[in-house]
């Protein structure tokens, strides 16, 4: 009796303002990990069997949605979106943001809480001004987490 192959590690990508797609696709395709990139509008991919492109309807939140339903343990989400990244990590996604950090059970509880303090200040009129630039730094640790999650998961028996 031979054992069914594990499902691909699945790759959900917050598309609308990720600065790291292309970087993605790299390490997806040299792992043989599934990238689904998911948008409120259409935007190009490459046309490549493991790339899949999701429209989701207008309307806040509905990528955000579409992405936690379909998080799970084997599944790697791709956000800056720190409430899209609690959701995740609640349903055992490994989560990571374009700067290469990664979010966890044990750092999501302090930074929501960080975020929405940021929220409520900017609101307040307090804090202008937003988050710092993305750097060729930020791309090089984007890389390394990536593919460091993807051979943990491949070590776990996904992928």
């Amino acid at each position: 009796m031979t054992e069914a192959p594990s499902p691909a590690i699945a790759i959900y990508v917050d598309a609308d303002a990720c600065p790291v797609k292309q970087e993605t696709y790299r390490v997806a395709e040299r792992h043989g990990a599934r990238v689904v990139v998911v948008s409120n509008s259409p935007i190009a991919v490459p046309r490549e069997p493991f790339i899949e492109r999701v429209v989701v309807a207008a309307g806040m939140d509905k990528a955000d949605d579409y992405i936690a339903e379909h998080s799970a343990k084997g599944v790697i989400v791709i956000t800056a979106d720190v409430p899209l990244a609690a959701r995740c990590v609640k349903a055992g996604a490994v989560v990571i943001a374009p700067n290469g950090k990664p979010f966890t059970e044990a750092s999501i509880g302090m930074t929501l809480a960080t975020r929405n303090l940021m929220d409520q200040l900017r609101s307040a009129g307090e804090i202008t001004g937003g988050p710092r630039p993305f750097s060729p730094k930020d791309r090089s640790a984007f890389l390394g987490s990536l593919d460091r999650e993807i051979v943990r998961l491949k070590r776990a028996g996904f992928g």
